[in-house]
């Protein structure tokens, strides 16, 4: 009878566990509910890190290339100031040779000369006035640039005071 009783008891005693820790279905659904609204919160907050890292890396890239323009566009301008003070020397080294030379030519090389000296002046302030304005239009400025320094400079080397 003690066996029957002990039996009964453990019978009873794992019964009572097995249904206490059952859920009912409507406990399952708002635990899964839960489960879902936290994995939409933290894709929502994955997603928003994600923008900022892509932002963050745009604008460290921008900084780099505005800084990479920067550097070239100063390189760029000292090159070319320094091939101006050499126009500007030439046209002054004319001007002297031009003071001993007869009046009938004169007239003929002062002209030259003042044209060339407008078209130095006139590179110099474009150089000066120059904004960045992308990189097309810098590219473009820039070889438009050095072809006419190219082009002012063979006028000096083929100008002769005679």
């Amino acid at each position: 009878m003690k066996k029957i009783i002990f039996t009964l008891a453990l019978t009873a005693l794992v019964g009572g566990a097995t249904l206490s820790s059952c859920q009912s279905s409507a406990t399952k659904v708002k635990n899964a509910e839960a489960s879902l609204q936290k994995a939409d919160s933290n894709v929502v907050v994955a997603k928003a890190n994600l923008d900022a890292t892509r932002l963050d890396t745009t604008r460290q890239d921008s900084i780099a290339e505005y800084q990479a323009f920067k550097a070239e566009y100063q390189a760029f301008k000292k090159t070319s100031e320094e091939r101006i003070s050499a126009n500007e020397k030439s046209i002054a080294d004319f001007k002297a040779k031009m003071a001993k030379d007869k009046k009938e030519y004169k007239a003929k090389y002062e002209k030259q000369l003042a044209a060339f000296e407008q078209k130095n002046n006139d590179l110099k302030m474009k150089l000066e006035n120059y904004k960045d304005e992308g990189q097309l239009k810098w590219m473009t400025f820039k070889n438009e640039f050095n072809h006419n320094m190219d082009e002012l400079g063979k006028a000096l080397k083929n100008f002769t005071v005679k």
